[in-house]
């Protein structure tokens, strides 16, 4: 297969130097350079990847201060919460925790 290849690149071509400066440039820019291309997907990667947690966390940010609203402003969601989260109970109670 690579026989095949290189019988069909005409070799002429590429000893014009502008032909050859052009080839050299684009494989340089695309492999061998600081921002190559290979560098610059696996970034667009990352970046779309970065992108998605920060929805993710602009989404938990509003949940976050509408519960925190929700807790100063009722007495008994607050105490819900302290009793689910935190396990906390009065003076002489006892809490049993079930696991399923």
């Amino acid at each position: 297969m690579v026989k095949k290849l290189l019988e069909k690149i005409n070799w002429k071509k590429l000893k014009n130097k502008y032909i050859l400066a052009t080839t050299l440039f684009v494989l340089w820019v695309a492999f061998f350079d600081q921002n190559n291309l290979l560098e610059r997907f696996q970034n667009l990667r990352v970046l779309n990847r970065l992108e998605d947690d920060k929805t993710y966390f602009e989404k938990k940010i509003v949940e976050d201060a509408r519960r925190l609203k929700e807790l100063k402003t009722n007495d008994e969601n607050l105490e819900k919460f302290a009793r689910e989260q935190y396990l906390m109970k009065r003076p002489n109670e006892d809490v049993f925790i079930v696991k399923e």
